[in-house]
């Protein structure tokens, strides 16, 4: 394929960048930040992103007395050699003649040739999920029409995170990932869905669309849907596969630690409920919540100080407000049903229906994260000790809105969540998080996660946050800062060799045939009858 030669190189650095001549017959309509582009080298081919653009002319006297409207061939005529662009470029990889893909060492030398990507450059780069299924395509760069893939492999490998204010379409990238890693068969799927926005189906952005497809409704046998909600699961059109229900000997003490900014919980309250289950046990908060009578003799008991028994009693006196708590456990636990799916290679869905307060968000996702992490590391260790393939756990994909809520720094300290994404997937199991306020989260968690996907973000803490320790981040800037309202992301990281601005993939019906699986698989009924 014959490629479009729009420049030649003038300058630059290592550290600052080249400095790109846009060429007279090149429109300066067709540059773009963020565009995709090449400059052939003598001993490397440069892939680079455009980072800014700028207007020059030989001459001062020019501006001062420009041409009229009237003066179309005194205008042509300084477009050819008096009137100019510049084009700053940032390269983000290099190829030899061989194909080997380096990190940026070197830069190319005066006048080397700038030319737009073609398919096969960015099929080069990005590869190809015709050619191999460990690549996903989750959009297109600007202005192509060409597939833009996520290494799901590589994926996998870290914790990740999916950023941009509200609005921007965060829950339909989201859903694209899911859906590549539901297909691809790489990892089993926990999805925390706090606004029940992934399971059947969710408001779609587009305008004469009023829905899309959920992920069960995609991949109905490989998704499972449990409810904490089941009333409004049901009035939504559909049906849950599981009911949840919790036991209050499910929650310990460290899944409330989380909750002191929620419950407004003084330390000596939390000191007291190690009092209580230091001798109460499971059943701690049971005995707690008994309590009808005076707390004085009860605080004594346990060696706790009356008031801070107290206030630790009128605080978690609100739990018992949540339907899907009850006082004791019968029967399987819900999340030993979990694992069966999640083992099996199956896909959870928690919807929490109009259980959406922030309370209860956080304390169920604490309790069962809490748990399914305690048995992958029983099962990690098994599979260490014994090296039986078949002991190996099958990789889990957590997936968590509002992330800063467990991943600020002080949460992050004592939700599960900041030792799983400090872990590198150490034991099988790695964070998708979701959020539009980055800045809210520890600076060492961001800079464990491995892939962001960044939609457009205003303000300067988030972005200054999203974009610490990155390579090139004053470049990255400046693309963040142009960015539409939707449709539009920012992807760098592991899973992708470069970073690269897309216009992401439309969900739509040739988006769910292409979801469509080959062959069907044993449906979500058949493997409740043979689990239950």
């Amino acid at each position: 394929m014959q490629r479009k030669k729009i420049g030649h190189i003038l300058a630059g650095s290592l550290v600052e960048g080249l400095t790109m001549r846009l060429d007279a017959a090149c429109s300066l309509d067709d540059i773009k930040t963020g565009k995709f582009v090449c400059i052939d080298g003598d001993a490397y081919r440069f892939f680079s992103l455009i980072t800014d653009v700028s207007l020059h002319v030989t001459h001062p006297d020019i501006l001062v007395f420009p041409p009229s409207d009237d003066e179309q061939m005194l205008s042509r005529i300084l477009k050819k050699k008096d009137t100019y662009a510049h084009v700053m470029l940032r390269p983000m990889l290099m190829l030899d003649h061989a194909g080997h893909r380096m990190p940026v060492k070197t830069i190319p030398g005066h006048f080397a040739a700038v030319y737009e990507a073609t398919k096969g450059d960015v099929a080069e780069i990005f590869g190809d999920e015709e050619r191999d299924k460990k690549y996903f395509n989750i959009g297109a760069p600007l202005d192509m029409d060409t597939p833009v893939c996520v290494d799901l492999d590589r994926l996998i490998e870290r914790s990740n995170g999916i950023f941009g204010k509200s609005g921007t379409g965060k829950t339909f990238i989201t859903r694209l990932v899911l859906a590549g890693l539901i297909k691809n068969s790489k990892a089993s799927c926990l999805i925390f869905d706090m606004h029940s926005e992934y399971g059947f189906q969710a408001r779609s952005e587009n305008a004469g669309q009023s829905f899309v497809k959920g992920l069960k409704t995609l991949f109905p046998s490989n998704v499972a849907i449990f409810s904490l909600d089941p009333a409004s699961t049901r009035r939504r059109g559909g049906n849950p596969d599981i009911e949840v229900m919790l036991s209050l000997q499910d929650i310990r003490v460290d899944d409330v630690m989380p909750l002191q900014d929620e419950l407004n919980l003084h330390p000596t309250a939390l000191e007291a409920a190690y009092l209580i289950a230091s001798k109460y046990g499971r059943k701690w908060l049971e005995v707690l919540l008994s309590q009808d009578g005076t707390l004085k003799e009860f605080a004594d008991s346990v060696g706790a100080h009356a008031e801070s028994v107290g206030a630790l009693y009128r605080k978690l006196k609100r739990l018992e407000k949540f339907s899907f708590l009850q006082s004791s456990s019968s029967g399987t636990s819900i999340i030993d049903r979990m694992l069966e799916y999640l083992e099996r290679g199956h896909h959870v869905i928690l919807e929490f229906g109009n259980q959406t307060s922030m309370l209860c968000y956080l304390l169920v996702a604490n309790i069962i994260s809490r748990r399914i992490h305690e048995a992958y590391v029983a099962r990690t260790e098994k599979f260490l000790a014994t090296q039986d393939k078949k002991d190996q756990p099958r990789p889990l994909v957590m997936v968590i809105e509002e992330a800063h809520k467990f991943l600020n720094p002080v949460a992050a300290k004592q939700t599960i969540f900041g030792i799983i994404a400090r872990e590198m997937r150490k034991y099988s199991v790695s964070l998708l998080v979701v959020d539009q306020r980055p800045s809210g989260i520890d600076e060492e968690i961001l800079s464990q996660i491995g892939t962001k996907i960044i939609a457009q973000l205003n303000d300067e803490k988030d972005i200054q946050a999203i974009l610490t320790g990155t390579n090139n981040s004053a470049g990255l800037r400046s693309i963040l800062a142009t960015l539409d309202s939707k449709k539009q992301a920012l992807v760098m990281g592991h899973a992708v060799s470069m970073p690269v601005v897309i216009k992401t993939r439309e969900y739509d019906e040739a988006f769910y045939s292409a979801m469509r699986p080959g062959d069907a698989k044993q449906n979500v009924k058949t493997i409740i009858d043979e689990i239950f």
